[in-house]
């Protein structure tokens, strides 16, 4: 079943364009002309992701995405954010509300989707972590088939010398990459660049000996590593 996004824009052109793009690139796309009726068509469809413009009328994209974020079903749902303003406050306001990517306009519908592809990518990375250590605690009783090799060799005193060695600032980063935040969004939270975010992500891939974020999140929700 093809993953559901939900284009809110009171532009038709802009709609039609962006709904038109994503359903070529294989995804179910529901419409909506502003923030009131996009509230409705969360509530009913249940969207995997939600492109949205700021300025509309009756409700903005910011109160939009607030009023998402309130509801605990939909506090981990993607939303991208599209507009014209592009100073650093309106921006700031854009993180601030719960977004997670900030795309100015005119943008490139390629970027777009790679952009979603990204962001749909992590969700349900971090969505399938969360189902796995979940069903891994309520069968912790039961003997499993399948060893880990490195969960195995993974002892407390292994635990306690890897924990010692991640500088404060990794196991900040270590504890929003968990919670799926990109590599912008941790830099707003930390004040660093996303090179720099990207950077302290390469040293906890070499210190836990994992070779990508997947495994780094199911490595640091399995062993304790975060909160």
């Amino acid at each position: 079943m093809p993953l559901t996004i939900l284009v809110v824009d009171d532009d038709l052109g802009t709609r039609l364009s962006i709904s038109d793009y994503l359903e070529l690139s294989g995804y179910s796309v529901i419409t909506a002309n502003d923030g009131q009726e996009a509230l409705v068509m969360v509530d009913e469809y249940h969207p995997d992701l939600i492109v949205t413009d700021i300025v509309m009328p009756r409700m903005n994209g910011y109160e939009l995405v607030r009023r998402v974020r309130q509801q605990p079903t939909f506090r981990l749902l993607p939303v991208i954010l599209l507009t014209a303003r592009t100073k650093t406050q309106e921006r700031i306001l854009g993180y601030q509300s719960g977004c997670d990517l900030y795309l100015p306009k005119p943008f490139e519908l390629e970027e777009l989707a790679a952009a979603i592809r990204n962001l749909l990518e992590r969700a349900q990375i971090i969505q399938s972590e969360y189902r796995f250590s979940h069903k891994d605690n309520l069968s912790s009783a039961t003997p499993t088939k399948v060893v880990d090799a490195h969960q195995s060799l993974f002892t407390h005193f292994q635990k306690s010398q890897l924990l010692s060695s991640l500088t404060s600032r990794e196991q900040e980063v270590l504890e929003l990459l968990t919670h799926g935040l990109s590599n912008a969004e941790m830099g707003q939270r930390l004040h660093l660049s996303p090179r720099t975010v990207e950077k302290y992500v390469s040293s906890l891939l070499r210190k836990t000996e994992t070779s990508n974020r997947a495994e780094l999140v199911r490595f640091a929700i399995k062993h304790g590593l975060v909160e």
